[in-house]
């Protein structure tokens, strides 16, 4: 008896270099869908300093998962009004804030060098963050 993947087992590849380098935009947009779902995350500032870019002296703490990603900016330009108080920055930067968004990767380039970083793209603030998930952010 046959394995039933035999008679696709038997037929030469139809997948070239050319034609997986040209699918490669859809493989990678997929994969920035599954990293781009909604979630809760609290940002915050790691304490870590460098003198070259890119430095992840910023994390967000997933808090379905409980991970911690460094390396992490934020952009806010989605926020509504209503959740930009004239302190966010500094809310932000001390890990008080529960935003509502999805972290996905972004080309930026420093010093000629191409490099995909995380970003934080949050769409609301859902509330104040504990003194444990501020302090779990902060990885302390």
């Amino acid at each position: 008896m046959r394995p039933p993947f035999a008679a696709i087992a038997s037929q030469p590849c139809a997948v070239t270099i050319p034609k997986l380098l040209a699918a490669l935009p859809l493989l990678l947009a997929a994969g920035s869908a599954h990293a781009g779902a909604s979630g809760l995350y609290v940002y915050c500032d790691n304490g870590l300093r460098c003198v070259k870019a890119p430095c992840p002296s910023s994390s967000v703490l997933d808090l379905r998962t409980g991970a911690v990603i460094k390396g992490v900016s934020v952009d806010t330009k989605r926020l509504p009004e209503k959740d930009r108080p004239a302190d966010l920055p500094d809310r932000l930067y001390a890990g008080k804030l529960v935003l509502r968004g999805a972290v996905e990767r972004r080309m930026v380039t420093y010093t000629g060098k191409a490099y995909a970083l995380p970003y934080l793209v949050a769409t609301a603030i859902e509330r104040k963050a504990t003194a444990d998930e501020a302090a779990r952010c902060r990885g302390r």
